[in-house]
């Protein structure tokens, strides 16, 4: 029995047999499902295949244009590559698009044929490719619920079964049997037969949501972020707040959360304005569908004149009129809600906002932040009530999914397109050429491209919009000089159903940023660089509104070299850490963990670019930090508290405390003027010292007995193990306790640390009870001192519950979060923090009986010849510190572990070649199975041995295709 023979045996042993067999987990039986908390996703499996494979046979029932184009990114390459597949759909229940079956024959590659004599009902994928271990030929099956649609590769319930055999295994032979026969039966796709089968084709609305609601009509109740923006509305009134502004991302239902406001509030008029008349009736029926349909409503508007409805929806145009705004008295109307409020610094909005004295405005906006320079919040004395981001939003399920596709800008005469090439490569044929092959390609939603396009200049979006015309597109350029006339002409042509006398596409620079309201948008286009994320969602946003018909939004960036490329990942994944391995990861992985329905794709050549980009940045630079900073101050009109961070930040506290030791250190230095609080070097010891060793702990020990020790003056320890029982489900061990007190008498770290924190002595142990260390205590007696520490208490309980608390079995870690040396120390209740040298690759505490073992997977080219890596995503190979043969010590911690209690732990991390990313995924606990492999170090000639271990749990497979690709 050969050895790939051998080992499919065994895979199947432990797929069918024995659980606890030893095998490739490649070759075993899988379930594939739809759980993107978990990393896994159908798609992430089918692209996975397709990318490795020589050939590929697809038999599949219903396919979309949506489903095709999740995987285009992919079907691009195997085309340019030569890997040929066949396909074999049908016509049963009319279901499948003919855009979908046309945009098949386009790819050379491919030869599809239609099954049109019976129900046909199969979703069967069949991969031909060469074993990456044995280098022989190899097939995967894969077989289940899932059609070729985005919802069933992304996001449904799906139960698909893979398999692996080879080319004479009985179950493929029967496939490829089944496949042959339902092929010879079936008719070769061609356009004529497109064309005779749209004649028939009926457009089944599945799964796509009615455009006027995003909530369901049988019972509308206000989802999770909306009850929480509710609260803090409440908040702002309870406070004596008259204004409120809502920052909410385009199509989160910003409308229905105001009505269940107004459901709230009962107030004795309402006043709801908008910008444009076609929106009265939609925000009309919101408000009866939450607050009931006997409710009295009335217009404002040129064909309406209600004026002496409860609940009245006017067009700012006509409010703005002074014969008819002065037909109300100022205190008419109890609340007044303003829609896209981002225009109240036109004067139409503020003449109604200056004239009326409502006892609550609300604001609501996707995009407060203005390119003209007017603030918003300013208008709204910056109450922010609450913050829709687009993570959430996409979690709930809320906006459009969307598929980016990140493409690389040509190069033309040698030089690439970027933000200082000269003006005429942005306007040139081989660049148009490219632009038009691309939005070709990646296609569009619906029966006719309604599209944006994002440009760097003025004059290119003019020039651009002349050459598309010419080319047969109809397009315009619209920039900040064209009046609200014309864009509104122009936005009715793009919105229309008939392409005659309408519009494909509106080339402009930055004036659709703000809050323009283009629900049918199928296409976004950005020619332009992304140098704020911000920005760069604004964007993104005017395509994810949800539309009757529009299942998906395309997303088309052209990336070239530009500085701040790394924004991109940033601004998709909603990361607020800026960390750089994290980024990274998004960039490679983010299709996997990315809600719902959307796709993120980057060709070879652009991600490139933003992994440079990555590389280049300073995360932890001081301008980065205070452009958020000052950003964020701008937002609130005040000088931020660490909970705004939370709020409405951009980035997380933790890189004020990375870079500055503290926020407090931080706002000294760059707020002298405004920032009056002054500490005595020993309190600003302390608060540095709270923050980098209690707050960024990463466990809640010492967090919680600060809390305890401020509260109660006796039996604190007692209250204080009851506290972490109850609330954590932590039992506190001796060893704990040690390291608690260890961290909290500053015994725990190096001894340089001691020496610099050496007044952070915050504990007593008094008959056998905690107490505040008395020389703290003293100082707790100023206020302003001990609310700043209970501040960042609190803080950091927040972020370990946020992070931090789903622990690993009885331990303090989370499997597949991140831990430097110190972290790992520490949280293995080690007495003294110890240097990363003296560790090496693991390292044995005799006292814990505990064993982290450290592996940087990616070597840097001086590396003296380890070879540490996985086999599976259960199984590794490490190597021993050397010199060091079997028979020393270390093999014996390590291969009698269980015998002498000892736990190991993995920490792996991509590459030490980062002096930012200093951090190891934890990866749960190992444990060395057979015997170790004695070797000769390459370089140094050193004994060594190789050590097998058995993970407990496999890894993550995102996780591990990130750390091993």
């Amino acid at each position: 029995m050969n050895n790939l023979t051998h080992d499919l045996s065994q895979s199947l042993t432990t797929s069918f047999i024995d659980y606890r067999s030893e095998s490739f987990e490649d070759y075993r039986p899988k379930l594939l499902v739809n759980n993107y908390k978990r990393g896994t996703k159908v798609l992430s499996y089918l692209t996975n295949e397709l990318e490795i494979c020589n050939e590929f046979y697809f038999s599949i029932a219903f396919i979309t244009i949506s489903g095709l184009n999740v995987l285009l990114s992919t079907l691009e390459k195997l085309e340019k590559d030569g890997i040929k597949g066949k396909i074999i759909t049908t016509n049963y229940l009319n279901f499948n698009e003919p855009r979908a079956l046309e945009k098949l024959l386009e790819f050379t590659n491919l030869e599809v044929k239609v099954y049109d004599v019976g129900n046909f009902h199969t979703k069967g994928y069949i991969f031909k490719k060469l074993d990456k271990h044995t280098n022989k030929e190899i097939y995967s099956l894969i077989v289940g619920s899932s059609n070729l649609t985005q919802e069933a590769l992304t996001k449904n319930q799906e139960w698909n079964l893979k398999v692996t055999s080879l080319e004479h295994g009985e179950l493929l032979r029967e496939t490829f049997i089944e496949f042959n026969n339902i092929w010879e039966k079936s008719k070769s796709l061609t356009k004529e037969w497109i064309d005779e089968y749209a004649k028939s084709y009926k457009i089944v609305n599945y799964n796509i949501k009615e455009y006027s609601t995003i909530v369901d009509k049988e019972r509308i109740t206000p989802n999770s972020m909306q009850k929480e923006a509710l609260l803090g509305l409440d908040e702002l009134r309870k406070n004596n707040q008259s204004k409120g502004l809502l920052i909410s991302a385009t199509g989160t239902g910003k409308t229905y959360l105001s009505a269940f406001d107004v459901n709230n509030v009962k107030p004795r008029k309402m006043l709801f304005l908008v910008h444009r008349e076609q929106i009265l009736k939609q925000a009309e029926e919101t408000f009866q569908n939450v607050l009931g349909h006997d409710i009295e409503t009335g217009f404002l508007s040129g064909n309406s004149k209600d004026y002496d409805a409860k609940y009245l929806f006017s067009t700012v145009q006509m409010l703005s009129k002074d014969n008819v705004r002065e037909k109300f008295g100022v205190d008419e109307f109890d609340f007044i809600i303003i829609d896209e409020t981002h225009k109240a610094e036109s004067i139409s909005y503020k003449k109604i906002i200056n004239y009326f004295k409502p006892k609550f405005l609300l604001g609501m906006t996707a995009t407060p932040e203005r390119t003209d320079g007017g603030d918003i919040y300013e208008i709204f004395d910056h109450n922010i009530a609450y913050e829709i981001r687009l993570q959430r939003a996409m979690e709930e399920d809320m906006l459009c999914p969307f598929h980016y596709f990140g493409v690389s800008e040509l190069k033309i005469d040698g030089i690439e397109v970027d933000e200082k090439v000269d003006f005429k490569y942005l306007t040139s044929k081989t660049r148009v050429d490219n632009i038009i092959e691309k939005i070709d390609y990646y296609s569009y939603s619906g029966d006719r491209v309604k599209g944006l396009i994002f440009c760097s200049k003025t004059e290119e979006a003019k020039d651009l919009s002349e050459i598309f015309n010419q080319r047969g597109y109809q397009t315009i350029a619209l920039c900040g000089e064209d009046n609200q006339e014309k864009r509104e002409s122009a936005v009715e042509k793009l919105e229309q159903n008939n392409r005659d006398g309408g519009l494909d596409y509106i080339f402009t620079v930055d004036i659709f940023n703000e809050g323009i309201d283009i629900p049918c948008i199928n296409q976004v286009v950005m020619l332009r660089p992304t140098k704020s994320s911000i920005i760069f969602i604004q964007q993104l946003g005017r395509g994810l509104r949800k539309y009757q018909d529009k299942e998906f939004v395309v997303v088309i960036d052209f990336i070239g070299n530009y500085e701040n490329n790394f924004l991109i990942p940033i601004a998709l994944s909603g990361d607020r850490s800026y960390n750089k391995d994290t980024v990274r990861r998004y960039v490679a992985e983010g299709n996997r963990i990315i809600p719902g329905c959307s796709t993120i794709n980057f060709d070879k050549i652009s991600k490139e670019k933003i992994y440079a980009a990555i590389d280049k940045a300073n995360f932890s630079e001081v301008k980065i930090i205070k452009e958020e900073y000052f950003d964020l101050k701008n937002k609130l009109g005040r000088i931020p508290e660490i909970e705004d961070f939370e709020k409405f930040g951009e980035m997380e506290i933790i890189k004020f405390i990375d870079k500055f030791g503290s926020y407090y250190a931080f706002l000294k230095k760059y707020e002298k003027k405004e920032y009056l609080v002054n500490l005595s070097i020993i309190e600003e010891e302390i608060i540095t010292y709270i923050s980098q060793k209690f707050v960024k702990s990463k466990r809640i020990h010492e967090l919680e007995l600060i809390n305890c020790l401020f509260k109660y003056s006796e039996n604190v320890k007692s209250i204080y193990k009851e506290s972490l029982k109850d609330s954590y489900n932590i039992i506190l061990s001796d060893l704990e306790e040690n390291s608690l007190i260890n961290n909290s008498t500053n015994n725990f770290g190096k001894a340089e640390e001691q020496k610099k924190f050496s007044n952070c002595v915050l504990l007593n142990i008094v008959d056998n009870d905690y107490r505040l260390n008395k020389e703290f205590n003293e100082l707790l007696k100023k206020s302003e001192f001990k609310e700043m520490i209970q501040e960042l208490i609190n803080y950091g309980i927040r972020r370990y519950k946020e992070i931090y608390m789903d622990r690993y079995k009885d331990t303090n870690f989370v499997l597949y979060q991140k831990y430097t040396y110190e972290d790992v120390c520490r949280l293995l209740n080690w007495d003294k923090n110890m240097n990363a040298q003296n560790i090496g690759g693991y390292f044995f505490d005799k006292k814990t009986h505990t064993m982290p073992v450290f592996i940087n997977y990616v070597k840097d080219e001086g590396s003296i010849g380890y070879e540490d890596r996985f086999l599976s995503i259960s199984k590794l190979i490490a190597l021993s510190k050397h010199p060091r043969k079997i028979s020393s010590k270390d093999a014996e911690h390590i291969y009698q572990a269980n015998e002498e209690g000892t736990k190991i732990y993995l920490f792996v991390r991509k590459s030490k070649d980062d002096k930012d990313s200093k951090e190891f995924y934890f990866l749960g606990e190992i444990n060395a199975v057979g015997e170790p492999n004695p070797i000769k170090m390459e370089l140094t000639k050193d004994d060594a041995f190789e050590i097998t271990y058995h993970l407990e749990t496999s890894v993550r497979e995102d996780i591990y295709d990130y750390l091993t690709t």
